[in-house]
């Protein structure tokens, strides 16, 4: 299971990405069109133009990890748009896995915990 500790921050790629691309090409994809560094502790996500299928790529130590996730059944509630990035929570990204879209109406408001000194 994907944990979603220590990420910054988490790109949903608009528009369909071609999911045939390996790592390599996700990363030049992040880089030079959407302007980002790959190598940030950021999650970058891809669907595919079905919406049923989506890769998420992350640099961890060393190394990338890709991870891939195919629906039998249904599809993501991906953004509609065509190009550059949209910048979500790791609350939505659960949500837009779990087959839910990503501004939830009624769920309840994130509370920060106030530290007192």
């Amino acid at each position: 299971m994907l944990t979603l500790a220590g990420i910054r921050h988490v790109y949903l790629a608009c528009g369909p990405t071609d999911l045939r691309k390996s790592i390599d090409s996700l990363a030049a994809l992040v880089q030079e069109n959407f302007g980002l560094d790959p190598f940030s502790p950021c999650l970058f996500v891809f669907c595919n133009r079905g919406r049923n299928k989506l890769k998420i790529l992350y640099w961890e130590h060393n190394g990338f990890w890709l991870f891939y996730r195919r629906l039998e059944r249904g599809t993501f509630r991906w953004p509609s748009g065509s190009e550059g990035t949209v910048t979500v929570t790791s609350r939505e990204l659960r949500w837009l896995l779990d087959g839910l879209e990503l501004r939830q109406r009624q769920a309840h408001p994130q509370v920060i915990a106030e530290t007192v000194i």
